[in-house]
């Protein structure tokens, strides 16, 4: 699959840094299947995840045990920012 970085693209990565940089962690990865509209964040890999807690709004949580080894969110383009979310502040 070949991309060509547009100023879209660019814009898209800048957005995402002040809040990739505050993520609880230091390595993640992110998948993201966009015919199913799911977002698959991994905190190891691979997960092996052997529970699973699903929220009301369609997002899980997935354990290895009582670890938090990835999230699952269901309709993920749907989903808007927060409100308390300002891109184009520095993160703190």
């Amino acid at each position: 699959m070949e991309k060509t970085i547009t100023p879209e693209i660019s814009n898209s990565v800048f957005q995402a840094v002040p809040l990739l940089i505050d993520f609880p962690t230091s390595r993640f990865w992110v998948d993201y299947d966009q015919e199913a509209d799911v977002l698959y964040i991994s905190f190891q890999r691979p997960q092996k995840a052997t529970g699973t807690e699903m929220t009301d709004e369609g997002i899980l949580f997935r354990y290895k045990g009582k670890q938090l080894v990835g999230i699952t969110v269901l309709d993920a383009s749907t989903r808007p920012l927060p409100d308390n979310v300002n891109l184009r502040q520095k993160a703190t």
